[in-house]
């Protein structure tokens, strides 16, 4: 195989692997995220120009989705590995765009989720912190631990929150940690995080509705105690 049939090959500035990982998928042109699928090119052609030449081909991104695998192998340099590679990418791409955002259900109150996460952190023998994220319907689109250990340590930091926060595009969030002493009442360091989490969620337009610290069988509200 010739020099610059791989994309490793090729000048970084030529290379949409690299592009990608500095500018996003977004800055890329059809032709370099199909590139990155095909990988390589042959002998005459570098996998730049292949992945030109598909699409030239087909004329549209359409008519290549729709295009069976004989007509995929038309190309040349690309065989029936390439070509079911390529029809697995499109059906993922298409199942891809029709997936909806997992729901866990909707929340209604503080006392709902204190109930439901006293039977999964009763037991644990150390402070777990999970953070539930809720779109504007209060509907829990993901539940997620964050940090294992004692809030007073410098890993507990808010902006770990609120970048999964960002991630799953939530509205609001709801802390839950337990005390495996099984005592609920607040120290002085959960009421300081807690209120260090609601400033930086201000900021950001994001809501703590409430922060729940889970006992053996009983839990307490921060938002009750008038801390949030």
């Amino acid at each position: 195989m010739s020099s610059k049939n791989l994309i490793s090959e090729m000048p970084v500035a030529n290379r949409p692997r690299e592009r990608l990982i500095h500018y996003g998928e977004g800055a890329l042109s059809d032709q370099e995220l199909l590139a990155i699928i095909l990988r390589t090119g042959f002998k005459e052609k570098n996998v730049m120009h292949l992945s030109l030449q598909f699409l030239n081909h087909f004329g549209s991104l359409y008519e290549l989705k729709v295009a069976s695998l004989e007509e995929l192998q038309e190309i040349k340099g690309v065989g029936l590995v390439k070509a079911v590679e390529i029809k697995a990418v499109i059906e993922l791409g298409m199942r891809l765009a029709k997936a909806n955002q997992v729901k866990l259900g909707r929340v209604t109150s503080s006392m709902e989720i204190g109930q439901m996460m006293i039977e999964e952190l009763k037991d644990l023998r150390q402070e777990h912190l999970m953070a539930l994220y809720l779109n504007t319907k209060n509907e829990m689109i993901k539940k997620e631990t964050l940090f294992i250990g004692s809030l007073n340590q410098s890993i507990a930091h808010p902006r770990e929150i609120f970048r999964s926060a960002v991630k799953y595009s939530a509205a609001r969030i709801i802390l839950v940690h337990n005390h495996p002493s099984g005592d609920t009442y607040p120290s002085k360091n959960d009421i300081e995080f807690t209120k260090r989490v609601v400033e930086c969620g201000e900021l950001m337009g994001i809501e703590l509705l409430d922060h729940l610290i889970i006992g053996h069988q009983s839990y307490c509200s921060l938002k009750e105690l008038h801390v949030i």
